[in-house]
């Protein structure tokens, strides 16, 4: 599949284990691996730094086949999701990046139109989790106001 803006292919990446089975060399029981992602994201991480955690650490190559549903899925059982989703917040750190580098940097075409590209992703992706009620419906994208919940 081609990239959103640019036509061209995306870069080859390693895959995900092709076996769907617990590996013998995992000695961790389901419900620690569980107590894992709680106290992991009470400390502040987020899904991914939690799954490179478990993978790095404890040698469990697929949470999702370990304990039958995902990390984020874990999360909101626990209520431990964050008000904005992990994705979109990304984004944003992003966006504010741009900016940032945009204000010393002010002929910087590229940046600029790297910002414009990021920027029309936050919106699709808003509309999109409001869509899935993970936004309230009056969230709006907003540059300045925006700055404060990454900073």
């Amino acid at each position: 599949m081609a990239r959103m803006h640019s036509r061209v292919k995306g870069k080859s990446r390693s895959t995900k284990p092709a076996v769907l089975s617990v590996p013998e060399w995992v000695k961790l029981k389901p419900k620690e691996v569980e107590m894992l992602i709680v106290k992991q994201a009470k400390e502040g991480l987020t899904t991914a730094q939690i799954g490179l955690m478990l993978r790095d650490e404890y040698g469990i190559p697929n949470v999702k086949v370990m304990i039958g549903k995902s990390i984020g899925k874990v999360l909101e059982e626990k209520n431990l999701t964050q008000e904005v989703p992990e994705d979109l917040l990304n984004l944003i750190r992003k966006s504010v990046f741009i900016r940032k580098h945009l204000e010393n940097n002010h002929k910087d075409q590229t940046a600029k139109r790297g910002l414009i590209l990021t920027e029309s992703k936050i919106r699709r992706l808003a509309k999109y989790h409001i869509k899935a009620n993970k936004l309230p419906a009056n969230w709006k994208y907003d540059p300045e106001k925006i700055k404060l919940l990454v900073s």
